[in-house]
């Protein structure tokens, strides 16, 4: 009689599995709260303890750690030495083992687990366990996900037992169930020392969808998500209507986020295009807000992607409507915008989650490595800015330069925004000078730059950026100082009657 051990946390699809296994003649081997699960269902069922002849003790923690039943796992049938070897400590051969490892994730994603809570959601058994089917996957068929129960049970009926091929495939799956079991528990016990540089950095992400392809069409793509819930990520956001999300749609809608996220307190709308901002406004409710940020880009805006911090009404639905856009993003929709926008087939309209954690870091992968930085959170306030020409800006331009300053950090490199008034006027991204990126950006503000805000991402190595922005009327300048050519900007300024503004701190997006 062929034997398998059944130790489940998850116990759906348990009963139908089980009862194919027995109905095959498989022997069923079980412990604890599977097992009584079993009984109940009127299976007939061994108990561990009745194959290891040693009590399962310590709550539960040492009931699987046992010669006997990993012997019986890891023996090679077809060896002449480990047969005898089996024989000769009365080690019977299992032949299959089904378990699903205690719920860590959910323990720790639980609001107010107890660290001993998470201790004890550790599985030691059910790893060792998985691990020694999966290395002996010859012989031994471990399965550890419910969806392949099916599978499985065709097959045996089938077959009397697995393919070789399958059981590969299921060991395969097996290690990768506890290499992200372990990494769970690893980032856990890193987070709680505070260790700030860990000689190894092991991540897991969950398969959420397989994407149509990459940036381009040659290019396959697919999408993984982490496990905890971020605030404004596109991760966790849900799609409400339209087609699939696409490789570079994920990518921009995260970048909308990201902005979006800078305005938490006052009506905010963002529009992007190519993970650059190309609209951004604010004011005192979100109709407003949404007419500032169109305003700022009726061209680039159009295929783009827009994100609201408030709730997407009719007065902003129906502009929207005659558009072209890519996706929506906002915490809610009334029904009537709902109705309005989703008669458009292709649109996706998205919800986000401001609950949630900030992530700490960011990470970025590099051909064969991955580069790990602190998230860049660092926000200047009014007691921040420090003025450094005659000329002394408003108030309501120092409040500009705040907002300037806070779009032109998510702004590649190198980046100049013109702003006024909670609006962008113009975005210059990714330029090889900053004298381009300046260029770029007062060109696309035109006469909307006399007496604007100019922001820069860092400081300006030569007097030229400033001779350019009074050519355009600007009139204040926000950017982070620290050249060595600081003065000949500065002076520059003065010559030209522009006030000017330091803060100490560079926001480079690359």
């Amino acid at each position: 009689m062929k034997r398998a051990i059944l130790s489940v946390s998850d116990k759906s699809g348990l009963i139908p599995f089980a009862k194919g296994l027995e109905a095959c003649g498989y022997q069923i081997i079980s412990t604890g709260g599977t097992k009584r699960t079993l009984e109940e269902a009127g299976l007939s069922v061994t108990a561990i303890d009745e194959v290891t002849h040693f009590p399962e003790m310590l709550d539960g923690r040492v009931k699987t750690l046992h010669p006997l039943v990993h012997g019986g796992l890891l023996g090679i049938r077809d060896n002449a030495k480990h047969a005898a070897e089996m024989e000769a400590h009365h080690i019977q051969p299992i032949d299959l083992v089904c378990i699903n490892l205690y719920p860590f994730k959910e323990t720790v994603l639980k609001p107010n687990f107890t660290y001993e809570e998470a201790i004890e959601n550790i599985d030691i058994g059910g790893p060792s366990m998985i691990r020694s089917a999966a290395k002996n996957h010859r012989f031994v068929t471990v399965v550890t996900d419910v969806q392949d129960y099916e599978r499985v049970l065709e097959e045996i009926r089938e077959q009397g037992d697995t393919t070789l091929a399958t059981r590969q495939w299921l060991a395969a799956k097996a290690f990768r169930t506890t290499a992200a079991y372990d990494a769970l528990i690893s980032e856990f016990f890193t987070d709680f020392v505070k260790e700030e540089n860990p000689e190894k950095i092991t991540r897991t992400y969950d398969l959420k969808q397989t994407l149509r392809y990459g940036e381009n069409p040659h290019q396959k793509a697919t999408f993984y998500t982490a496990y905890k819930k971020y605030r404004y990520s596109i991760a966790t956001a849900k799609q409400l209507h339209g087609k699939e999300l696409s490789y570079n749609n994920i990518q921009d809608a995260s970048a909308t986020l990201q902005i979006l996220k800078e305005f938490e307190g006052q009506p905010a709308v963002v529009a992007v295009k190519h993970m650059n901002p190309c609209g951004v406004g604010v004011a005192d409710t979100i109709t407003e807000a949404w007419q500032k940020a169109y305003d700022a880009d009726p061209v680039s805006i159009f295929g783009g992607i827009v994100a609201f911090n408030e709730e997407v009404d009719l007065s902003v639905a129906e502009p929207m409507s005659k558009m072209f856009l890519e996706i929506i993003l906002a915490p809610s929709y009334s029904k009537e915008a709902f109705e309005l926008l989703s008669k458009k087939k292709n649109i996706r309209l998205m919800t986000f989650d401001r609950e949630g954690e900030d992530p700490k870091e960011k990470c970025v992968s590099v051909t064969g490595g991955l580069l790990v930085q602190e998230e860049d959170k660092l926000e200047s306030t009014l007691k921040d800015l420090k003025t450094v020409t005659i000329k002394e800006p408003t108030e309501e331009q120092k409040l500009d330069c705040l907002f300037g300053e806070k779009i032109v950090k998510h702004v590649k490199s190198n980046a100049i925004v013109v702003v006024k008034d909670g609006q962008t006027l113009g975005v210059g991204a990714g330029q090889m000078n900053r004298v381009g990126a300046a260029l770029i950006a007062l060109e696309q503000a035109g006469e909307k730059a006399r007496g604007a805000i100019l922001a820069s991402d860092a400081f300006f190595p030569m007097d030229d950026t400033v001779e350019l922005a009074s050519r355009y009327g600007i009139a204040c300048i926000i950017q982070p100082g620290g050249s060595i050519k600081d003065q000949d900007s500065i002076d520059m300024a003065n010559q030209k009657g522009i006030a000017m503004v330091t803060t100490g701190t560079r926001h480079f997006k690359h």
